[in-house]
């Protein structure tokens, strides 16, 4: 996708993809300044992930509890790591988009109990999380 076609479904609040998050996963355009959350789960031999359910269960509840505060959320899917064959680190990487830090405090806090509660539905895999600022 060019970048032109992904500030046009942005503006338009069209979507990226056909998705079951309505426009929480629609394109957007990251700015200096904003939040990203990414959560990573190891992947590894004993390490199971339900992509299925992750995508069309876990991810809308989050966005239903997070609120406007969620500004955007990207979905990534681990394929190999940096030598040709090798396993992927991460199985997968959910990422959310906030304007701040407090927004994104203030919106986790309260629902944190009931997200990491249904991390069993979908993996044995404990995340790594890591809060960053958009730089450009």
């Amino acid at each position: 996708m060019k970048l032109s076609q992904a500030y046009s479904l942005q503006k338009s609040n069209d979507y990226a993809y056909d998705s079951p998050i309505t426009p929480k996963t629609r394109c957007i355009l990251m700015k200096k300044g904003m939040i990203k959350v990414s959560v990573l789960y190891p992947n590894g031999d004993d390490k199971i992930f339900d992509m299925d359910y992750y995508c069309n269960e876990h991810a809308p509840l989050v966005a239903g509890l997070l609120g406007d505060a969620l500004k955007g959320t990207t979905v990534e899917k681990g394929l190999g790591g940096a030598t040709p064959g090798s396993p992927a680190i991460y199985i997968a990487m959910g990422n959310m988009y906030f304007n701040s830090i407090d927004e994104f405090e203030n919106a986790f806090g309260p629902n944190a109990e009931k997200i990491i509660g249904d991390m069993p539905n979908f993996t044995n895999s404990h995340p790594i999380v890591q809060v960053s600022e958009v730089m450009i």
